[in-house]
């Protein structure tokens, strides 16, 4: 495993100062483990809040549905392009001080969806939500590895840490979506109180707008947390112009982590193979609810409760993910199996589509829950494995490289899923895609403990293929 400290040989992005010190060494791993579920779980809740209400508070501005649409269009593509240069800028300034400006960023957005309703204005607000979500792709992360592997050596355990947190997010967003769901529904609740919040902010606030507000108060105690709960050593000293003219080598060394490691190129093919997943599932279950409940406001309602069980049942999967990797004596192997958990599940509703029975539609319940616990039980087995190809050096930009591949295939998915025919072959279609990426982790060695890890410490971009 390489967890070492040394700063990037010459000619794989050096011309960007990097620390040579771990983040946080005074910190024992417990201490670590617990700030970074904390700052999982204060990171996600804002987001979690905005999954019930987003598309049903822009309808109420006034949008329509080729709007919205382009709304969400511009949050991919910001964050899609923002991926590589942040994961680099992580590395060279620090990871606490990304993480609190993805917070003041996502703070922002969402006071924007709570008081304005202009297009600019929620363009805006989608623009910089996406530049948060590149931002934050992995200096958490990053900074609770550095911080093990400083106290304890580079053969520390991660996969426990890594699935708590994974959990936390998971916990976060259920939590999240219940409460997005729930404060206007209460507000409605009582004699007038909707319409006298609407009338006394001169129609700037309405009921479907305060889990948004809400949503930035939150954003706030976050970045209070990270500035004052993740230490990290003293970095070199850098200009402005030397940052921006290191973040084309950081760049580069991202792009090169797929073709100079085997395993590193499987974990990105298989993260794009989740965002296919996701795509589909994101962009057919609300329609598919809608269908079954008969209108749209019940198929909403429904699908917050599916999307509750949904990051429960990812938790739970985000848990047994240390024990997969035991059971089966190896990372890859839990992440293999937690693909094939995943495949049954989009396959299962692929296969209930069209039918409104009550077996059907138990099966296309359980198909949900799988896919969502697959995914818990591999992520954190695969990141595990990529901390174990890179260093502190490169470690956020690997990590930035992983989400690009993911929001590439997400949103070339979407556009596919979009224009195929409903019914069973977009989820069979899919399936297929996922099972193909599964297939790269058999018979495949992985790098981790019960297997040769590189024999030295190996800078991001430099680790050679096995």
């Amino acid at each position: 495993m390489s967890g070492g400290t040394a700063t990037p040989e010459p000619g794989d992005g050096a011309s960007i100062p990097r620390p040579s010190v771990p983040a946080g060494r005074g910190l024992d791993p417990l201490t670590a483990r617990r700030r970074f579920i904390t700052v999982s779980f204060l990171f996600w809740l804002p987001i979690g809040m905005s999954i019930a209400t987003g598309v049903l508070l822009f309808t109420d501005r006034g949008m329509g549905l080729a709007a919205i649409a382009g709304f969400f269009a511009v949050h991919s593509l910001t964050a899609a392009a923002m991926e590589l240069p942040t994961g680099g800028l992580s590395d060279v300034i620090g990871r606490r001080t990304v993480l609190a400006t993805a917070g003041l960023l996502n703070c922002t957005a969402f006071t924007l969806f709570g008081l304005a309703g202009a297009t600019w204005a929620i363009t805006l607000g989608m623009a910089l939500m996406g530049c948060a979500r590149a931002l934050s792709s992995g200096p958490a992360e990053a900074w609770y590895v550095d911080t093990v592997h400083a106290h304890a050596g580079p053969d520390a355990d991660l996969r426990t840490g890594l699935a708590r947190g994974g959990s936390a997010m998971s916990a976060a967003l259920a939590l999240g979506t219940l409460l997005g769901g729930g404060l206007p529904w209460l507000l409605g609740l009582g004699p007038g109180v909707g319409e006298w919040l609407t009338d006394a902010t001169g129609g700037l606030v309405i009921p479907l707008s305060v889990p948004a507000l809400l949503g930035a108060l939150v954003e706030i105690v976050f970045v209070l947390y990270v500035l004052s709960a993740l230490p990290e050593p003293p970095r070199p000293r850098v200009t402005l112009r030397g940052v921006l003219g290191g973040v084309p080598a950081a760049i580069g060394a991202g792009l090169r982590l797929g073709g100079q490691d085997a395993v590193i190129r499987r974990l990105l093919l298989t993260a794009s193979t989740t965002g296919a997943a996701l795509a589909a599932v994101e962009l057919l279950t609300p329609r598919r609810a809608a269908a079954l409940m008969g209108t749209a406001e019940s198929g909403a309602l429904l699908f917050a409760g599916l999307a509750c069980a949904g990051f429960v049942c990812s938790a739970l999967g985000s848990q047994l993910g240390p024990l997969a990797a035991r059971l089966t004596r190896s990372s890859g192997r839990a992440v293999l199996t937690g693909r094939g958990v995943l495949v049954l599940g989009l396959a299962l509703l692929g296969l209930t589509t069209g039918s409104t029975s009550t077996l059907a539609t138990a099966a296309a319940a359980t198909g949900f829950g799988l896919v969502y616990l697959g995914l818990g039980v591999a992520a954190p087995n695969a990141n595990d494995l990529l901390h174990r190809r890179v260093d502190a050096s490169g470690r956020a930009t690997a990590l930035s490289v992983q989400s690009l591949a993911l929001q590439l295939v997400a949103a070339a998915a979407g556009l596919t899923v979009g224009i195929l025919p409903l019914g069973p072959l977009p989820w069979l279609l899919v399936a297929a895609i996922v099972l193909g990426g599964a297939l790269l982790w058999v018979r495949r060695t992985d790098g981790g403990p019960q297997e040769p890890a590189p024999a030295r410490p190996v800078p991001a971009g430099s680790t050679p293929e096995r």
